[in-house]
């Protein structure tokens, strides 16, 4: 027979479960945490926090530009995805590119950016987009791996860029 007591510690435990679900402006000094790690490692990227904070802030105020999403529990922001709103005419519609995909250093290799993966493959296919495209260093063979899992393919398409500031 459970005590009364083990009825209140398995809601708390539960309620600390990782979740995913959209970030808040709230959120925004955890965000910029998560992108200056992830461009600390980046061939392409360096940090600067001002310029992420207001990129973020850019998305989380008009949800039609984007989408972000965090795997947090009630202790802090693990990880998170950051989605664009395009359109494809080749698609015939609204696509979605996929950037910013980083889990915590210290929570990686527990799944949750699986649970991000899988929370935004749902809300892609709830919302009818057509294509998510992603982009991921070169470099890392490891991330290459884990998003082919999701079937994620390598496109005959090659990014190229003009940085205009």
């Amino acid at each position: 027979m459970k005590d009364e007591n083990s009825n209140a510690t398995d809601t708390a435990l539960t309620d600390n479960a990782p979740r995913v679900e959209p970030a808040t402006i709230e959120d925004l000094p955890a965000l910029i945490e998560l992108v200056t790690e992830l461009f600390s490692i980046s061939q392409d990227f360096g940090p600067d926090q001002a310029a992420q904070e207001h990129g973020l802030s850019l998305i989380l105020e008009q949800p039609n530009r984007g989408r972000i999403f965090v795997v947090r529990n009630n202790d802090r922001i693990l990880g998170m995805v950051n989605l664009l709103i395009t359109i494809s005419t080749a698609r015939g519609g609204f696509v979605l590119m996929m950037e910013d995909v980083v889990i915590h250093p210290d929570h990686r290799g527990q799944g949750y950016g699986a649970m991000l993966l899988d929370y935004v493959m749902d809300f892609a296919k709830q919302k009818s987009f057509k294509r998510i495209t992603l982009l991921t260093d070169r470099m890392s063979a490891e991330s290459q791996e884990f998003f082919k899992k999701y079937g994620f393919e390598y496109s005959n398409m090659i990014p190229m860029r003009k940085i205009l500031d």
